[in-house]
């Protein structure tokens, strides 16, 4: 998808012909003539860039600079626009964090290169913060059950000794949020913590993955040396190969590893904690784990529970999700019900938080009103209604970026639209509340064939 802009500007000339000019080059443009409607755009939608002029009446840029800044952050890269900058002014919003200062009369070469260099300057940022990406937004499990005060206040114990640490519990109940919260507990806790899947590295490649490799002068470090100092989580550690395995406890019992393909030994200090959804003495019975690493890993076990174990957790797991996707995702707020609470407490969870989370996500997503009814959490667990007799059971994954599920949910929807309305766009466009030139641009980005369904 390209990039959406954001054009801040008081004067209709410059704001009219900077959209004109973006436009042109494919980038998706939205506008506000002034701070207040700029809130408004980015409760609507986040964009991947704002231009931003200093000079507006009531709220001026560099105020909504530093509004954004003393909230959450700045939103994406900011560009500062000004016709009466001076020194003093262009130092401040480079202070504040804004990219980069253009005067006006805008320079339209220099305009189209510095968006062009921020964004690009953005994208590798973020694919330099993807481990921080995949982090749990629980700093601390959430829950005031005795189940949980009960975990919480182990973990603190747990923390104190630097042992390796086994964790076990089925997958979406929260071991990674207590292998966190064991890491921000302990005397590690200024240091890395790396997160290494190891049922998502592919066979026979999981070991450049935990020692690093070196290829034609060039180094790859692995979760060991990112770890450094720090913690390793290994998710579904009962996933790694015998090989792998008896190179790990070699590396940890001695304190140092070769990466593959290298020669000098590299020393490591790193804290293992490993989860797994098996029962490990069973794989070592059958010949699947080392027996040494098992006793190893099993010096301090830490079970985690189903959430149907500590059901009245249920509501304030409920409200934690609702506030954090609606601060960091900038979904809608809505409200459980009573009623849909209770239900709730009682449902089964056979995914756990991670289902649970899912539910309000779909939840913020897909529906409308503050309240969220039982009869829409009920429909929500279940699958969505058939159109003309074909079923579409569950159009949007959650385990990708926001964006990417909304365009996969875009583009499922207007499947459904266009086949709602036997491929007849004009009705289709009343029906979905959008222009015709509008929804025939949409259809063509997201792929969706029209010619065919008439």
């Amino acid at each position: 998808m390209n990039a959406h802009i954001l054009v801040i500007d008081d004067e209709p000339d410059i704001r009219n012909l900077v959209k004109e000019i973006l436009e042109d080059e494919d980038y998706q443009v939205a506008t506000a003539d002034s701070g207040e409607t700029a809130r408004i755009s980015l409760r609507t939608k986040r964009p991947d860039l704002i231009l931003l002029d200093i000079w507006m009446p009531t709220l001026d840029g560099i105020t909504l600079l530093k509004e954004w800044v003393d909230g959450d952050g700045l939103p994406c890269p900011i560009i500062m626009m000004s016709g009466h900058g001076t020194v003093e002014t262009a130092v401040e919003a480079t202070r504040l964090g804004a990219y980069d200062f253009l005067e006006k009369p805008l320079s339209l070469a220099k305009l189209l290169l510095t968006v062009e260099r921020a964004l690009e300057a953005d994208k590798l940022h973020r694919e330099n913060m993807g481990l921080r990406k995949r982090a749990a937004p629980i700093i601390e499990p959430i829950g005031k059950s005795a189940t949980m005060q009960r975990l919480r206040e182990q973990v603190k114990r747990i923390a104190q000794h630097d042992t390796w640490v086994l964790i076990t519990g089925e997958p979406g109940s929260g071991r990674e949020t207590f292998a966190r919260y064991l890491h921000n507990q302990s005397t590690r806790r200024n240091l890395p913590f790396v997160d290494l899947g190891v049922s998502s590295i592919s066979r026979g490649n999981s070991a450049r993955e935990l020692f690093g490799g070196e290829e034609h002068g060039r180094i790859y470090y692995g979760g060991l040396e990112q770890a450094s100092g720090g913690t390793l989580f290994l998710d579904e550690v009962a996933d790694m190969d015998l090989e792998v395995q008896a190179q790990l406890l070699g590396a940890l019992d001695t304190g140092s590893f070769i990466r593959i393909g290298g020669t000098e030994p590299v020393k490591v200090d790193v804290r293992i904690i490993a989860a797994t959804q098996f029962k490990l003495e069973k794989l070592v019975q059958d010949g699947r784990f080392r027996e040494d690493l098992f006793y190893h890993l099993n010096v301090v076990p830490l079970h985690i529970p189903p959430l149907r174990e500590h059901h009245e957790d249920v509501p304030e797991l409920l409200a934690y999700y609702v506030n954090w996707l609606a601060t960091h995702e900038r979904l809608p707020y809505r409200h459980f019900s009573v009623a849909a609470q209770n239900f709730l407490r009682n449902h089964s969870w056979h995914g756990n938080i991670r289902e649970l989370k899912n539910l309000v996500q779909r939840s913020l997503i897909l529906g409308a009103g503050e309240d969220i009814s039982q009869e829409e959490v009920e429909s929500i667990l279940g699958s969505l209604p058939a159109v003309q007799g074909t079923e579409i059971e569950s159009p949007v994954s959650f385990d990708q970026p926001l964006r990417d599920a909304r365009e996969q949910f875009e583009k499922a929807y207007l499947e459904y639209q266009l086949k709602k309305h036997i491929g007849n766009v004009s009705k289709m466009a009343k029906d979905v509340g959008m222009e015709r030139t509008h929804l025939y641009r949409k259809l063509r980005s997201l792929g969706v064939e029209i010619k065919d369904r008439k």
